[in-house]
């Protein structure tokens, strides 16, 4: 199986686009924009979805359910809201079909309108906030801590899978508090959760942050998120959270009862992640040999490679192999033996390095007459042979090992690839030459700020959490400013 896969520096994006088709992940549809995940894909973002859930659940939330469809009227309750989306929206106006009268093929029934139209759901903020109007009445009600697992649709006009489709898979946590200080610390700690899932389970760094006035979502007094740094320098933004404040229970009417029985309006947050982590993953470890997954996230961890002449060689192996996977499943650890007679193992070994299966075994005649097997990693490609008996405390520290190594290899790359820059000819030089995150003074207008993205398609990614006070002046306007900030280019 040859990959022929364009290498990241010949055409970085390329590269990307070959992977996932070539990879198995996902490939376009018959629908402009939109994708189907291939079942290797789709088992990584079931695996996520796993580890998120649990993580979501650990914190006290529950999963519900809401409808696809959003009535235009809810969307236009909250002015900030319907601006940011309006541009993105699909819109269900007639609900039925029938046969031309000219026989030309099926119309859209005119008589069949709709008495109002119908959003195909962006986001749930407002249906969501329209059904908490009757479930809270009393703070006795309050948290409502609830996730939803979904799909939605954002009209993209450019789109590219997993990072921009017409439609992807996300989950959106909603919920409501009776403090401003409770919500803000739920939406803190949302990201604190996304931040740890990307670097404990997808081994990718990020930075959380505070996004700026003009980069908040829709709606929102305050948006967190945690930004990731890809192999091209370019950065993608991997999760957010949203501090909502009063606004979606003031424009849909959303009070309790205080313990002293006054009446008040709820404080809410939201937050999300999507289909967009699989871009980030492939991206962040991925090299020209194919994926490279961290064995968290593996739907295969370890493939067991047989090499033999004859059924009765492959009889043995298997015989040999039993044991072995079996007690590999007992630890938690999925195995595939691959003993497929229609490929040979060179196909096979190929298949499994562009499919980033984090551990390959292989055995032959002389590793059966010698109590061996091989043993490869994909991290690192490396190859060593290893005693029978030592081979399942090999795979699991291979398991641990292979995690580190590739947080480490990005983390070392993201190290490198975050420069301090002081005038904004050294900051055009850095973004053009050596791209990365760009540490950076700016004075805090938003007037700035669109000029630097207009003229360098660069922008602001974060302030980071952790950002140190610094007495500056603005690469651009030279007015002061008081800490630097994270510019990128972006996905």
């Amino acid at each position: 199986m040859g990959k022929n896969l364009t290498t990241r520096k010949e055409d970085y994006s390329k590269w990307y686009n070959e992977l996932v088709v070539k990879a198995d992940l996902a490939e376009n549809s018959g629908v402009r924009g939109c994708m189907v995940i291939k079942p290797y894909g789709f088992a990584i973002w079931e695996k996520m979805q796993a580890g998120l859930d649990k993580m979501f659940k650990e914190t006290g939330h529950e999963n519900a359910y809401f409808p696809l469809f959003i009535p235009k009227s809810y969307l236009s309750k909250e002015a900030s809201h319907v601006e940011g989306f309006a541009k993105e929206c699909a819109v269900v106006t007639h609900y039925r079909l029938k046969n031309a009268e000219d026989g030309s093929g099926i119309i859209v029934d005119p008589d069949a309108k709709l008495e109002e139209e119908l959003i195909v759901r962006p986001t749930s903020e407002t249906i969501i906030w329209d059904t908490y109007r009757r479930w809270i009445q009393s703070y006795r009600d309050l948290p409502l801590l609830i996730n939803q697992w979904a799909n939605v649709v954002r009209w993209e006009m450019r789109t590219r899978l997993f990072l921009r489709t017409a439609e992807f898979l996300w989950q959106e946590g909603h919920t409501a508090h009776a403090t401003e200080k409770e919500a803000i610390a739920e939406a803190e700690l949302m990201m604190n959760v996304y931040a740890e899932f990307a670097e404990k389970h997808m081994a990718v760094p990020v930075i959380k942050g505070l996004k700026t006035e003009s980069e908040r979502f829709a709606g929102a007094l305050e948006t967190y998120c945690i930004e990731a740094l890809m192999q091209d320098g370019k950065a993608l933004q991997a999760g957010t959270s949203h501090f909502l404040g009063q606004n979606f229970a003031k424009a849909f009417d959303v009070k309790f009862a205080n313990k002293e029985g006054q009446k008040e309006h709820v404080w809410a947050t939201s937050w999300g992640v999507s289909t967009r982590l699989m871009g980030a993953l492939v991206m962040t470890h991925s090299d020209d040999n194919g994926l490279v997954l961290p064995p968290k996230l593996a739907p295969i961890q370890v493939v067991i490679v047989p090499i033999y002449k004859g059924l009765d060689q492959l009889d043995v192996i298997s015989e040999k192999i039993g044991p072995l996977v079996k007690e590999l499943r007992a630890k938690g650890i999925s195995v595939k033996f691959d003993n497929r007679d229609t490929h040979k193992p060179g196909f096979k070994f190929n298949e499994y390095e562009l499919k980033g299966v984090p551990v390959r075994l292989a055995i032959g005649q002389r590793d059966l007459e010698n109590g061996t097997y091989e043993v490869a990693r994909r991290d690192t490609l490396e190859k060593e042979t290893v005693p029978a008996d030592e081979v399942v405390a090999k795979i699991e520290f291979l398991m641990d090992h292979i995690q580190k190594n590739i947080y480490q290899k990005a983390f070392d790359y993201r190290k490198e690839h975050i420069t301090n820059v002081d005038s904004y000819e050294e900051f055009k030089k850095v973004l053009e030459e050596k791209g990365g995150f760009i540490s950076a003074h700016w004075d805090g207008t938003i007037e700035t700020e669109d000029r630097i993205k207009e003229e360098t398609k660069a922008t602001i990614r974060c302030i980071p959490i952790d950002v140190k006070e610094e007495e500056g002046s603005c690469m651009v306007t030279g007015k002061p400013s008081s800490h630097r900030v994270l510019f990128a280019k972006a996905y």
